[in-house]
C-alpha cells in the first residue's frame, strides 16, 4: 500500500514538474516569410503611423456626424428644487391700501418650498454658417483620407528601402563568401608550396592578412545584416523578436525598371503627387472658411419652445400635490448689427489665409518639378555608376585570374596577385554600394514623380 502511494506521489511530482517547465519556457516567436509586397501590406495593418492615420479618418466621420447633429432639434431637460430659508420680503406702499397714506409695509411673498421640471426645444431654421459647413462636410473627411494615402506612400518608400538594404547585405555576404573561399584555397596552396620551399613565407603572410581582413569584414556585415532585419521589422510594425524571412531575391528585382531612363515630358505630373492633392484640399477648406466668415453678417432664424411644471407649498409633504404648468413656443430672429468689427476682421484674416494657401499651391508646382529633376538626375548617375562598377568588378576578377596564372607559371609576383585580390575586394564593395544607390534612387524618383500609389 505504501509503495502504491509512493508511486502516485512520484507521478504527480513528475507531472507537476513537466507542467511548470512548459509554463516557464518562452513561447517560440512566429516566423513570417514575406515578399516585398507582403511586408508593405503587413505595414499597412501594423505600422503605428498608418494605424493612427486610419483612426484620423474614422474620427473625421464622427466630426461629420457631429456637424449633422447641430442641425437636429436640441432638447434639454431641467429640474430644480428650492428651500427658502428666508422668504423674500417686498415693500409695498401703504397708499396701495389706503389712498393718501404714507410709508411702506413689508410683506413676504412666496412659499417655503418650490420645485420645477421642464424641457426646452431649439431648432435651426436658417443659419448660413451651418448650411455652408453642411454642404462641404465631406471635404473635411477628404483631407484625412488623403493624409492616410500620404502615410501609406511614405510607409511604402521606407519599407522598400529597408527591404532592399537587407537584400543588398545578403548579396554582399555572398560575394564575401565567394572571395573567402577562393582566397582560402589560394592560401592553403601557397602554404603547402612554402613548406616545400617553392615560395617565401612573406607570400603566405600577405594572403593570410587578406584572408583575415575578409573574415573580419564578413563578421561586420553579418552584424549589420541583423540590424537591417530589425530595422525592416520596425518599419513594418513587427515585433523585433519575431522571425522574418525574405522570399524575394535581389535577382527578382525588375532590372528593366532599373534600366529605364524614366524621363518624362508630362509637365503636369505634379498632379499625381499626394502632397499637391493635400494642398488643393487645404485650399478648398480655406475657401469654405472664407464663405463661412462672410455669412456671419447674415441673419439667423430658429424655432424654440418650452414646457415647465411648477410645484410650491409651505409644507414639504404637500409640495407635489398640485402643479402649475406653463408652456410657450416662438421664433427667434438674430441680426448682427455691430460686433466690434470682429466679423469684419475675421473675413480679412480668412482672405489672407486663402491667399497664402494659393501661393503655397503655386510654389508646390516648382518645388515638385525641382524634386523630380534632382531625383531623376540622381537616378541616372546612380544607374551609370552601377553599370561602371559592374564592369569594373568583372575586370578586377579577370585581372586576378590572369595574375594567378602568371604567378603559377613563375612569370608573375605574389605582390601582383595580392594587389589584384585587393582590387577585387574593393570592386565588390563599390559594386554593392552602387547597386544599393541605384535601387534607392529609383524609389526616390518614383516618389518624386508620384508613381507610388
Amino acid at each position: 500500500m505504501q509503495m502504491k502511494q509512493l508511486f502516485l506521489l512520484s507521478a504527480c511530482l513528475i507531472l507537476y514538474a513537466n507542467v511548470s517547465s512548459a509554463q516557464q519556457q518562452p513561447a517560440t516567436p512566429p516566423t513570417y516569410k514575406f515578399s516585398l509586397a507582403d511586408c508593405i501590406n503587413y505595414a499597412y495593418e501594423h505600422q503605428d503611423s498608418v494605424k493612427n492615420a486610419k483612426l484620423d479618418v474614422k474620427n473625421a466621420d464622427y466630426k461629420v456626424n457631429e456637424l449633422l447633429g447641430q442641425g437636429l432639434p436640441q432638447i434639454n431637460g431641467s429640474a430644480q428644487f428650492q428651500d427658502y430659508l428666508q422668504i423674500p420680503t417686498t415693500l409695498i406702499p401703504n397708499s396701495a391700501f389706503s389712498p393718501g397714506a404714507t410709508g411702506t409695509t413689508a410683506v413676504k411673498f412666496g412659499v417655503t418650498y418650490q420645485s420645477s421640471f421642464g424641457a426646452t426645444l431649439d431648432q435651426k431654421i436658417f443659419d448660413p454658417t451651418y448650411l455652408i459647413s453642411l454642404k462641404n462636410r465631406n471635404v473635411y473627411k477628404e483631407l484625412f483620407t488623403k493624409s492616410l494615402t500620404r502615410t501609406r506612400i511614405e510607409t511604402t518608400v521606407s519599407v522598400t528601402k529597408a527591404y532592399y538594404q537587407v537584400l543588398v547585405s545578403n548579396e554582399q555576404i555572398k560575394l564575401l563568401d565567394a572571395n573567402i573561399e577562393q582566397l582560402k584555397q589560394q592560401l592553403d596552396q601557397t602554404t603547402q608550396q612554402n613548406k616545400q620551399g617553392f615560395v617565401e613565407k612573406i607570400d603566405v603572410d600577405r594572403l593570410a592578412f587578406q584572408y583575415n581582413s575578409l573574415m573580419t569584414n564578413r563578421e561586420n556585415v553579418t552584424r549589420s545584416l541583423v540590424l537591417n532585419y530589425e530595422l525592416l521589422k520596425f518599419q513594418i510594425g513587427m515585433p523585433i523578436k519575431d522571425e522574418l524571412v525574405l522570399t524575394d531575391k535581389l535577382t527578382d528585382v525588375n532590372r528593366d525598371k532599373l534600366d529605364e531612363a524614366s524621363s518624362t515630358t508630362d509637365s503636369t505630373f505634379y498632379k499625381n503627387r499626394i502632397e499637391y492633392s493635400l494642398l488643393q484640399t487645404n485650399n478648398h477648406l480655406n475657401e469654405i472658411d472664407l464663405k463661412r466668415k462672410k455669412s456671419m453678417f447674415l441673419p439667423t432664424l430658429s424655432f424654440f419652445g418650452n414646457f415647465s411644471s411648477f410645484y410650491q407649498d409651505n409644507a414639504f409633504g404637500n409640495l407635489f400635490i398640485a402643479s402649475y404648468p406653463t408652456s410657450y413656443i416662438g421664433l427667434r430672429l438674430t441680426m448682427p448689427l455691430f460686433t466690434g468689427l470682429q466679423h469684419y476682421n475675421q473675413v480679412r484674416e480668412a482672405k489672407i489665409t486663402l491667399q497664402k494657401s494659393q501661393n503655397d499651391l503655386e510654389n508646390a508646382k516648382n518645388a515638385f518639378a525641382l524634386q523630380a529633376s534632382v531625383a531623376h538626375t540622381t537616378y541616372i548617375n546612380a544607374l551609370h555608376s552601377f553599370e561602371n562598377q559592374k564592369r569594373n568588378r568583372d575586370l578586377a576578377q579577370e585581372i586576378l585570374r590572369v595574375s594567378k596564372i602568371k604567378y603559377g607559371q613563375g612569370v608573375g609576383s605574389s605582390i601582383e596577385v595580392t594587389q589584384a585580390q585587393t582590387a577585387v575586394d574593393a570592386a565588390d564593395n563599390q559594386y554593392i554600394q552602387a547597386l544599393f544607390d541605384a535601387l534607392i534612387s529609383k524609389v526616390d524618383m518614383d516618389k518624386a514623380y508620384g508613381r507610388i500609389n
